[in-house]
């Protein structure tokens, strides 16, 4: 009877060891792919640098030479300046500062000395630019006198000259050009000025300086900002900025013309609510796809600058997929075609033209969508899954095809958003060199300056006459149109 039951009984321990095992199987092999999934995350991440993300080519290892981040090809033309470049040939001053006659010395052969000789100074000239900086000191002294009536009468100093010793326009200028232009730091520019004029400029007083060119291009900068408004192509982007030790982002928009900076305490649609100029705005914006743009009222265009950057990504984690490849041709041949068109004078791309990239674009991402599905929840659950890299960019793609191709269908809209990633890169060196900024005030005030500085380039504009002027009370208002 005993060993009945025990027959009986060793295929139900059995049954119960293997659910137990299968069950314990499962749970080892949902580990497995999480870790798997987690070691493909980290291989990607270490294998990012700027060529295949947006970290900036300063964060690159010294010991990995990333592959070259410019697609261009060959030209074939040799290195240098081709035929018919203007170049940079020095010329001469036809009305130089002092002119030097070389007198004859020496004794001539026949044994008379040269000096006695009649000389006469011959046309050929030869010149040397050098540099003479030197300061320039003004004393003011007023007079007085007495009337026949006998009321004493005093001249009074001029209203720019308010105190026994000040300094000018001029030098101010050149101390705000270097700390806010340049982004030397306070106490380097500070010992420039001693070293080139003699002075013992402190750093408190080029931030002094500073903050005066901020108040007096106050103005100037608010109406740059609502010149942008209604332009027919602007383009805008952000970035980190450290101020008192915390993050606050540094905001721009921009167009060929115009700079506009603004800090914010927020990245997202509140600061761009703060800003006050996007809500007004509607022309078509570029930007780098950050979903806080997409809330304002403009039409929309992506940079495909990141697009391309994120498929060499997919492309380098796993070479067998083909359709990045195919993708980054695509868009490729599509920047090259509409510059072409530019070049000849085109308002638009033909329509065929047009349409066989769009159906490129389509088959593609069909094809892409077949290797990267959508992950689904587990049966009952209504969690939410986090989707691969790959999934997330064929979804953006999809959704957001006429904005990605906007600068196939009109010819303003660029290729990618360069412009405004340019115009963030000396805020960002600024920060680089001095390491953040003291306080909200500075950084904004830097924001200010910075704006008209950027604008005045953008125009071909003098910018240390501009500053001259500014400090002269009649700082000069850039072409807004």
């Amino acid at each position: 009877m005993s060993e009945f039951a025990t027959a009986s009984t060793i295929p139900e321990s059995l049954e119960a060891e293997v659910v137990r095992l299968r069950a314990e199987n499962a749970e080892q092999a949902r580990q497995i792919a999480q870790l798997l999934e987690r070691i493909q995350a980290l291989e990607a991440r270490l294998a990012k640098d700027s060529h295949n993300s947006s970290k900036p080519p300063s964060s690159d290892p010294p010991f990995k030479k990333p592959p070259p981040r410019s697609r261009r090809q060959r030209s074939g033309k040799p290195p240098g300046g081709q035929k018919g470049h203007p170049g940079a040939t020095r010329a001469l001053v036809d009305h130089p500062e002092q002119t030097v006659i070389v007198p004859l010395e020496g004794a001539c052969s026949c044994g008379r000395d040269r000096a006695e000789i009649a000389a006469e100074v011959l046309p050929e000239r030869r010149q040397v630019i050098d540099l003479v900086v030197r300061r320039d000191v003004t004393e003011y002294r007023t007079v007085g006198g007495v009337c026949a009536c006998g009321q004493v009468h005093r001249s009074p100093f001029p209203p720019q000259v308010t105190a026994p010793v000040r300094y000018g326009a001029g030098l101010s200028a050149f101390g705000v050009y270097l700390t806010h232009y340049q982004h030397l730091p306070y106490q380097r520019a500070a010992e420039l000025l001693s070293l080139l004029v003699g002075l013992l400029v402190s750093p408190a007083t080029l931030v002094t300086w500073g903050r005066e060119a901020a108040t007096r291009l106050a103005a100037p900068v608010a109406a740059i900002g609502q010149a942008v408004v209604p332009s027919a192509v602007a383009h805008a982007d952000e970035t980190g900025l450290r101020v008192v030790g915390a993050l606050r982002w540094l905001h721009v928009l921009c167009t060929t013309c115009l700079t506009f900076y603004a800090v914010q305490a927020k990245r997202g649609a509140a600061a761009l609510t703060a800003i006050g100029l996007l809500s007004g705005f509607r022309g078509i914006l570029v930007h780098d796809h950050w979903r806080a743009y997409l809330t304002t009222p403009a039409q929309h265009a992506f940079c495909n600058a990141h697009h391309l950057r994120e498929l060499i990504a997919l492309s380098e984690a796993d070479p067998v997929l083909s359709w990045p490849k195919r993708l980054i041709t695509l868009l490729c041949d599509a920047n090259d075609a509409t510059r072409a068109a530019r070049t000849a004078g085109l308002a638009a791309l033909p329509d065929p033209v047009v349409a066989e990239f769009f159906r490129r674009y389509d088959g593609i991402l069909a094809d892409a969508a077949c290797f990267h599905p959508q992950r689904r929840p587990p049966p009952g659950s209504r969690r939410r899954v986090k989707q691969t890299p790959a999934y997330n960019l064929i979804e953006r793609l999809r959704t957001h095809r006429n904005e990605v191709l906007r600068f196939i269908t009109d010819l303003r809209v660029p290729f990618d958003n360069n412009l405004a990633e340019r115009d963030l890169r000396m805020p960002k060196l600024k920060q680089k060199v001095s390491g953040g900024f003291r306080s909200v005030a500075g950084a904004e005030e830097f924001a200010i300056v910075r704006s008209y500085l950027s604008t005045l380039r953008k125009q071909s504009v003098d910018i240390h006459q501009a500053l001259v002027l500014t400090f002269q009370g009649q700082p000069p208002m850039p072409r807004l149109a």
